[in-house]
């Protein structure tokens, strides 16, 4: 695989293939040669696939239908489908193995990819049945994030995202019910579009919560699903969810925002968060707040309401008669369906029109909402820990989308220093589609945040950890080894913001500074250094009182760990606040 991931492009290959530079079949051979690399990695992404006889069979049926002049908007291009909707040739699991069926015919979607010259390459790995945001429910095992396999790949559209991200297939259908198709885009850096409820077709899938399940798609960029749209949108007599809406294609210049976020304790989220908001200002767009509190409330409803007997209904046979094959954390979900009452159902109709409406209120204030995909990401291990919680988590700014009838597409805004994808999410009433691919197109984000370059062949990737650095430990200083000898890498000399005193503490040996948060304080200079995660713990094992490691802002607004004090630290001290920095006062004490 390399030292880089190497995404595909369908709308490349399709071109290409059409023109003549390449053929299918050299399409293909390509993508058989990457199956194999990756199935030493992450074989767990997929339930099942074409063998590669199969696979050559039909790039050669492409080639030669572009031979004969017939037109294939989406010609050689490789895809996958998530195990929970229906495909010829394989069996239909929805991640569970006692639930498999063989499907009489191809779901709408894939029959109209396939039709398209696209080429199936296998069944994708998924939460069973659709239930979690995290990919580590399913007893297929769980697909992990692309860029660090200690972490989640989300889910529940886990292989779908992960055979993308790898550059396994050039897209793959998902599903979205509370935002099993944008969650795993965030963390593995793609596209992930969930159209408007009833714009595809949802016949030939398994059902979550019937009334919101939507089937998604992932791509490296938003231009691939406008292509992907191109070909599967439309209305289908055969789905009783199937609408034909009038899309709003409009431009989106007012983007409305959320001020006040919960990032379960990621400063690496809301700093991402903050320079996303920065970057739509200095494109042009007019950002205008907006209460977030309705639209959550309207979330609690999806697992804390009675929509979770709507997953009870979807395979209330199934968990009568096998309630011992189904995953005990996906059972106890959706068991809890079952004492939900008639009534409650109601009162939570009643309740969520009252959302509805503000959520139709707020359009008239704003073209599209911008949110962070999720707040957070979690190591696989810590997820098994606490599988409902960190679940929730996930959820908190994608769960109301379905409920309330919005378009939605998710797009990469960086990397966290973990290596894991951070993304945020653009969102449009019933109908905006388009504007929302055109607004997600202009945003750039698989292009303005490249791809970092991984060792692939490293089952883990070490967790870094940024630490600032004030005073003895500056390059030249006496303290300066204790990195050194850690193997601490240098990232930075910058400041502080502009809210931290210094001093300088009496009776230090060596000389040392105490840095104090203060809003009336001054920039201070500080060196950022990069460490792993054991050395950065055995480094603060040795950190002595008064002085700690806390959290310290930098001038970019990046929040990373650093030194700081206790207030007993500035007790008979000076204060140098004044000289800006640890090594003007070196300077000054040698006259």
């Amino acid at each position: 695989m390399g030292a880089a991931l190497e995404r595909l492009s369908a709308s490349h290959i399709a071109q290409a293939v059409r023109s003549g530079q390449t053929t299918a079949l050299a399409v293909i051979e390509g993508v058989i040669e990457r199956l194999s690399a990756y199935d030493t990695l992450q074989p767990q992404a997929w339930i099942s696939r074409a063998d590669g006889d199969t696979l050559r069979q039909k790039a050669r049926e492409i080639d030669a239908r572009i031979a004969s002049g017939e037109h294939l908007p989406l010609a050689g291009v490789p895809f996958a489908v998530k195990d929970n909707i229906d495909a010829l040739g394989f069996k239909t699991t929805a991640g569970c193995p006692d639930y498999a069926y063989w499907p009489p015919q191809n779901a709408r979607l894939v029959q109209k990819a396939l039709d398209a010259g696209a080429i199936l390459v296998g069944k994708t790995n998924l939460d069973q049945f659709a239930t979690g945001l995290n990919g580590s429910r399913s007893p297929y095992g769980a697909p992990r994030c692309v860029f660090n396999r200690a972490y989640i790949s989300g889910g529940s559209s886990s292989g779908s995202a992960v055979a993308t991200a790898a550059g396994l297939v050039a897209f793959a259908f998902g599903t979205d019910t509370a935002g099993s198709g944008r969650v795993p885009a965030a963390f593995n850096h793609l596209t992930g579009f969930k159209p408007t409820k009833g714009r595809w077709s949802t016949t030939g899938l398994v059902p979550a919560c019937r009334t919101l399940d939507c089937i998604s798609v992932f791509t490296e960029a938003p231009e691939d699903a406008a292509l992907i749209d191109n070909v599967v949108s439309g209305y289908d007599p055969g789905d009783d969810f199937s609408r034909d809406l009038a899309q709003i294609d409009h431009p989106m210049q007012r983007i409305g925002v959320a001020a006040q976020l919960n990032w379960c304790g990621d400063i690496h989220s809301e700093y991402l968060y903050a320079k996303a908001l920065e970057r739509l200002k200095q494109m042009g767009f007019d950002l205008i707040e907006i209460d977030l509190a309705p639209l959550s409330a309207a979330a609690a409803l999806l697992y804390s309401g009675p929509w979770v007997a709507e997953r009870t209904a979807a395979i209330k046979a199934f968990l009568k008669s096998s309630a011992g094959s189904i995953d005990p954390t996906v059972r106890s979900i959706v068991e809890g369906g079952l004492a939900v009452s008639a009534v409650e159902t109601f009162e939570g109709i009643y309740q969520l029109a009252g959302f509805k409406r503000y959520a139709d209120q707020m359009w008239d204030q704003i073209d599209a909402l911008m949110l962070p995909t999720t707040p957070t990401i979690y190591r696989v291990r810590e997820m098994l820990a606490q599988p409902f919680a960190l679940n929730a988590n996930l959820g908190l700014y994608t769960n109301f989308v379905n409920l309330l009838d919005m378009a939605a597409i998710a797009v990469p805004a960086g990397f966290r220093p973990n290596a894991t994808g951070f993304g945020i999410t653009f969102m449009g009433p019933a109908g905006t589609d388009r504007a929302l691919l055109t607004l997600a197109s202009q945003w750039g984000g698989h292009t303005t945040y490249p791809v970092p370059e991984l060792d692939l062949t490293q089952e883990f990737r070490m967790d870094t950890i940024k630490l600032s650095v004030v005073g003895a430990h500056l390059e030249g200083m006496p303290l300066h080894w204790q990195l050194t000898s850690r193997n601490a890498k240098f990232v930075e000399k910058t400041t502080t913001a502009k809210t931290y005193k210094l001093f300088a503490m009496a009776n230090s040996v060596p000389p040392k500074p105490a840095l104090i948060h203060d809003e009336a304080g001054c920039a201070i200079e500080v060196e950022v250094y990069e460490l792993d995660a054991a050395a950065f713990g055995s480094f603060v094992a040795e950190v002595p009182p008064p002085l700690a490691i806390g959290t310290v802002m930098l001038a970019s607004g990046e929040q990373v760990k650093g030194f700081v004090a206790e207030p007993r630290a500035t007790k008979d001290a000076e204060e140098i606040t004044a000289l800006g920095g640890w090594r003007a006062y070196m300077a000054k004490l040698k006259g």
